[in-house]
């Protein structure tokens, strides 16, 4: 059995819900990324994209200085490092996302794990991969909740 942490990045880059939505595009520019992990001290309470900064920050004439608790999106769904990849590549398809942060049973941040670290480096799954790529991609309706 194939099991996440043998295709999760350590060491990720965090911010804190008290960080502002300034840094948070800027280090997503640095890292050249697209999502953050937001924690208070090392318990993931949080995750930050740049389509939660258009969509909640810009979008509603919000500034640079917002705080992440304001936008981040709280209800993340996690992969623990003993899971199998067919079981994340199913929680990625359901949810449609293409990354997971990978937490302990304390929700201790441990790492994240993406759709493309999988592709790039399990060769034996790669019709479970576009499985899961077409299932996070299919249209849904639009969500209009304000």
């Amino acid at each position: 059995m194939t099991i996440v942490s043998q295709f999760m990045t350590r060491g990720v880059r965090t911010l804190a819900p008290s960080d502002t939505v300034m840094m948070a595009a800027q280090a997503m520019e640095h890292l050249d990324v697209g999502a953050i992990p937001v924690c208070d001290g090392d318990k993931l309470v949080g995750m930050v994209t740049d389509r939660d900064i258009v969509l909640r920050a810009v979008a509603r004439s919000l500034d640079g200085s917002t705080k992440l608790s304001e936008v981040m999106s709280r209800e993340v769904h996690c992969a623990t490092e003993g899971q199998s990849v067919e079981q994340v590549l199913a929680a990625m398809a359901q949810a449609q996302i293409r990354r997971m942060p990978v937490v302990d049973d304390k929700r201790k941040l441990v790492g994240i794990v993406s759709l493309g670290d999988i592709a790039a480096k399990d060769s034996a799954d790669k019709a479970g991969v576009a499985q899961s790529l077409g299932d996070i991609s299919a249209q849904t309706a639009p969500d209009r909740k304000a």
